[in-house]
């Protein structure tokens, strides 16, 4: 399988094993009907344990299935029409409001996005050749290891956004790496913002969903709110309030949709149906990657079960979302979840769904996500039992090794400090494994919580043996 789109739920589940359920069965030779979707989902919803799904499943101009499965939280049945967060998903439209601008001859692809965007300015002079297809790409030398990313979270409007980017710098020269960033696609919002005279919200509202017949989609929560999400704490879903600095207005994570208004997008970008936004050109350009990556402004090339397809993955920390279109086969998927945990499930969905549409008889996903916090639990606790018999010991610890040289003590306390080290360094080292995405402690709370909280739980455990056996060791040699 190709590239996905990082994040730390799909860092996790890449490096864990999913328990396969029953397989649902399709018929040879026969398109899949609406029943067989429903059926398929309706198990997938069951094994995964996701407190919610909502689906859609397009061919040409017609959707083919569209059904939610499971409850909010507030214990409303989940449909269509549930409005849900899609993360990074958003970057597609984006894309999309940006090709209108192109088309209109108000934005240039290839010209120098501070040609056409005032107030944007950076420390790094090479910034200066950063084109709208750059941004677009992921290919423009934007990185978060070089860049504020709190600061521009943390500002009211795409045009402060902007503003705080002054001092940052790039990764390469542009067009030369690719390197996912949000601020690419809140560059290009606030670009459509200056090209338009419209705001970014305003913009999509009326020239990509209006035109679409996107009722029930908005930017943020200023026009449509979605219930709280939930995260996965040890196998139980627990309902949380998204991260405040990521319901912004910009153009990289902030829509939010329904299963039926994604079965129009999804059609759209299959260049089928009347509704149109680009030109079928424009299509082309959008799901054509750069040079260097098979990233097309919001898609990536993938491979799935074997057929080629255009996907994008998207997380926040209480809301999980995947969308892929077959130009090939006119078919489109789209998936969101109103949950997010150290396993994203919803690709193994869309997985089984494009299964389905071959012909084939996918597994069912599940298993995995409470198989591997099932695990963590169990180290916890093993933890949680040694920090005590540590401490419970520390006297004849300190009687055994008290006379000992200190190089010999310090290599006997050694293990019990390194999860103390990997605690005080856990975000660093989770923005590792997510080639440099920015990580703060607040976010560890949220999906991560499993992991973090183990870590915590080893992290005390070693501390207590630490201190106890040193304060037993005074005593001992203080005794003579």
């Amino acid at each position: 399988m190709k590239y996905r789109f990082l994040s730390l739920a799909t860092v996790v589940g890449l490096v864990t094993m999913a328990v396969a359920a029953p397989a649902a069965h399709a018929v040879p030779g026969r398109a899949p009907s609406a029943a067989d979707f429903a059926a398929y989902l309706n198990k997938a919803r069951e094994s995964t344990g996701l407190p919610g799904l909502s689906v859609v499943v397009t061919q040409g101009d017609k959707v083919v299935h569209a059904a939610g499965y499971g409850r909010d939280s507030t214990g409303a049945p989940i449909n269509e029409r549930t409005p849900m967060r899609v993360a990074s998903l958003t970057k597609s439209f984006t894309a999309a409001a940006v090709m209108t601008l192109v088309e209109a001859g108000k934005i240039v692809l290839d010209r120098p996005v501070a040609e056409q965007l005032p107030g944007f300015r950076m420390a790094d002079g090479r910034a200066g050749r950063i084109t709208v297809r750059h941004l677009l790409n992921q290919t423009s030398g934007l990185s978060d290891t070089t860049i504020d990313i709190r600061a521009g979270q943390a500002t009211g409007s795409l045009k402060k956004y902007v503003a705080t980017l002054a001092t940052g710098a790039l990764t390469g020269e542009p067009g030369t790496r690719y390197e996912y960033c949000n601020v690419n696609f809140d560059l290009a919002a606030r670009l459509v913002e200056v090209a338009s005279g419209m705001s970014f919200h305003g913009y999509l509202r009326q020239r990509v969903f209006g035109p679409l017949g996107m009722a029930g989609s908005g930017l943020g929560d200023r026009e449509v709110k979605p219930a709280d999400g939930f995260i996965s704490l040890f196998g139980t879903w627990v309902s949380r309030a998204e991260q405040p600095g990521f319901l912004n207005h910009g153009g990289s994570g902030g829509v939010v949709t329904t299963a039926a208004d994604m079965g129009k997008w999804l059609i759209s970008q299959n260049g089928a149906g009347t509704a149109r936004i680009v030109s079928k050109e424009g299509l082309r350009t959008m799901h054509t990657p750069s040079p260097v990556h098979d990233y097309a402004m919001g898609w990536s090339e993938e491979t799935i079960d074997g057929a080629p397809l255009l996907v994008h993955s998207g997380n926040l920390f209480t809301y999980s979302a995947v969308q892929g279109i077959s130009p090939g086969t006119g078919y489109g998927f789209a998936v969101m979840t109103n949950g997010a945990g150290l396993q994203d499930d919803t690709y193994a969905v869309l997985e089984g769904l494009v299964a389905l549409t071959r012909g084939d008889s996918p597994d069912v996903p599940g298993g995995g996500r409470q198989q591997f916090e099932l695990v963590l639990g169990l180290i916890a606790l093993v933890a949680a039992g040694l920090g005590t018999m540590a401490v419970l010991r520390s006297r004849r610890w300190a009687e055994r090794y008290g006379r000992r040289p200190v190089w010999r003590i310090v290599l006997r306390l050694a293990p019990a400090l390194v999860p103390v080290l990997v605690l005080a360094a856990l975000p660093d080292l989770i923005s590792i494994l997510m080639n440099g995405r920015t990580v703060t402690w607040a976010q560890m709370t949220y999906f991560p919580a499993p992991l973090t909280i183990t870590v915590v739980i080893m992290a005390a455990a070693g501390a207590a043996a630490i201190a106890s056996r040193l304060h037993r060791l005074r005593s001992v040699r203080s005794n003579g």
